[in-house]
């Protein structure tokens, strides 16, 4: 009975993968996107275990950065700024992932707009998630 258990887990564990259409290769990604007003720049800075740096965006401009998540956890936390002198500001965590559920193909898009940053996967209507301070 043993060794039919294990032939059947291996059996089900190949049909799963195969079904998974090599998504685990799959990196996930943070889109950025400025819907500002006119002349109005979106400062962009995230880090996690890297510091991603500074990135500048005019209206309709996108930024974005892709990874692998890890086994360990995978988070970046960003901050937005944006107005005269950048004044007008938000933090949020852009991603959170890895641990004990590994992520494949995840894809969080982020839209500056002037009233706040809105968020969605990809398949539903972004939602308002922060106002800014």
């Amino acid at each position: 009975m043993n060794r039919l258990s294990c032939f059947l887990l291996v059996i089900g564990l190949c049909i799963g993968l195969s079904n998974a259409n090599l998504k685990w290769n799959e990196k996930n990604t943070v889109f950025f996107k400025s819907s500002l007003g006119r002349n109005n720049v979106l400062k962009i800075h995230c880090t996690s275990e890297d510091n991603l740096g500074f990135h500048f965006l005019r209206p309709g401009e996108t930024y974005d950065f892709s990874f692998h998540d890890s086994i360990v956890r995978s988070d970046f936390y960003c901050e937005l700024w944006q107005g005269p002198n950048f004044k007008f500001h938000a933090s949020f965590m852009a991603y959170q992932g890895g641990g004990l559920i590994v992520h494949y193909g995840k894809k969080n898009f982020w839209d500056a707009r002037e009233d706040g940053i809105y968020f969605t996967h990809g398949k539903e209507m972004p939602k308002l998630e922060y106002k800014w301070k």
